[in-house]
């Protein structure tokens, strides 16, 4: 997959190499397989593989995100998206090849039973693709549970923050899901996503890096200006050990 022939949604380069991770891992299983993008948001993640002709469906519990994903994919017939619970997705007993899970575990009281679900849904050669923020890296420890925190308290720091990210420009989105409430309520070490899977009957192949601290201010002031220092970053992750990687992207069958 030459970059220069790939059009992305995503401009941090750190979810352009998350994307690329689980496109290179349905590659080998050909264009025919059928794929299931379960909590896809506003369907970023469906589009891109859609685009590299993979036929997928993307599934959300917000109607609010599957109604802005079937806005912008007029021109993929391969793609099709479903406002659809887990409960549902398990009825319809339809299986997928690979079921790609990115980035939702993290925000779920119950993340288990999602799994459970997703191992109904998948064939059994099939692949899960999982991705997650790692609870003890750079962004979640320095950033999401301290602002968390503060943010709980309501103080004067908090409404300090609050003005001083809306003066530099960060807006408190993400280009993946306009669901309401985007809360990271779970911290995976390596080990707490080996153990979860594991406790669900699945076993990790392959794992993976996302970034370093590009996304930790004061860096991310610099880096979302300057992609080079983006790639940089995300280039030292892939060297240091994985404690001090950002995220995991993590490939997993069935036992």
């Amino acid at each position: 997959m030459a970059n220069e022939k790939i059009v992305y949604e995503y401009n941090r380069i750190a979810d352009r190499k998350r994307v690329d991770f689980i496109a290179r891992v349905l590659q080998g299983m050909g264009k025919d397989a059928r794929v299931l993008d379960v909590g896809c948001g506003n369907g970023v993640i469906s589009r891109h593989l859609g685009r590299l002709g993979f036929n997928v469906t993307g599934v959300d519990v917000s109607d609010k995100t599957i109604e802005i994903a079937r806005s912008l994919t007029h021109d993929l017939p391969n793609v099709n998206f479903m406002r659809k619970s887990a409960e549902e997705l398990v009825a319809s007993g339809v299986k997928y090849d690979a079921v790609i899970c990115s980035e939702v575990l993290e925000h779920l009281n119950n993340p288990g039973a999602l799994l459970e679900v997703l191992y109904a849904s998948l064939a059994d050669n099939g692949k899960l693709i999982v991705t997650v923020p790692n609870g003890n890296g750079p962004r979640e420890a320095l950033v999401t549970r301290p602002v968390l925190n503060m943010r709980n308290k309501n103080n004067w720091m908090w409404r300090l923050i609050v003005r001083m990210k809306k003066t530099l420009g960060y807006q408190g989105t993400t280009v993946q899901s306009a669901a309401d409430n985007l809360d990271h309520i779970q911290f995976f070490s390596r080990k707490d996503l080996q153990n979860l899977l594991q406790a669900n009957r699945f076993r990790i192949t392959t794992f993976g890096k996302a970034n370093f601290i590009e996304d930790v201010f004061p860096f991310s002031f610099f880096s979302r200006r300057i992609v080079f220092l983006q790639k940089l970053d995300c280039q030292i992750a892939d060297l240091l050990p994985y404690q001090f990687t950002g995220g995991f992207f993590t490939v997993s069958e069935k036992v």
